[in-house]
């Protein structure tokens, strides 16, 4: 039902931009080159029709972007938020698969690099 309300929206947006583009603004518009309407209904009631077009475009604009909100569809969950959040673990380091380790000797702790030794004064003679 979401989907039918957004493409009547889009629908009724394009419409509008047509609609619009006809209207007589106040230096002529695109109205005037549409004279087989003017001669058939008069000037007026061509008029009348672009503007009732309009406003009714626009409340359908506001009307279907009210349903669009109350017809989103939403994902429901029966906890909270901080029930659901993702939990951070450690896994521990597994060994390098291509390093054949002696099954015979201990497992080595790992050591710290050695800190560079100081320098010595040199000995006199």
């Amino acid at each position: 039902m979401y989907s039918v309300v957004i493409v009547l929206i889009v629908l009724a947006a394009v419409l509008m931009c047509l609609i619009v583009l006809i209207q007589e603004s106040k230096g002529g518009g695109l109205a005037a080159g549409f004279s087989n309407l003017n001669t058939m209904g008069g000037v007026r009631k061509t008029t009348d029709f672009v503007e009732k077009a309009t406003w009714g475009l626009a409340i359908a604009m506001v009307v279907l972007s009210i349903a669009a909100a109350y017809l989103v569809p939403v994902q429901r969950s029966n906890g909270s938020v901080l029930e659901n959040a993702p939990v951070q673990t450690t896994t521990p380091a597994l060994p390098n698969p291509t390093q054949k380790a002696d099954a015979a000797a201990p497992a080595a702790a790992p050591t710290a690099p050695a800190a560079p030794a100081a320098e010595a004064p040199a000995a006199a003679n």
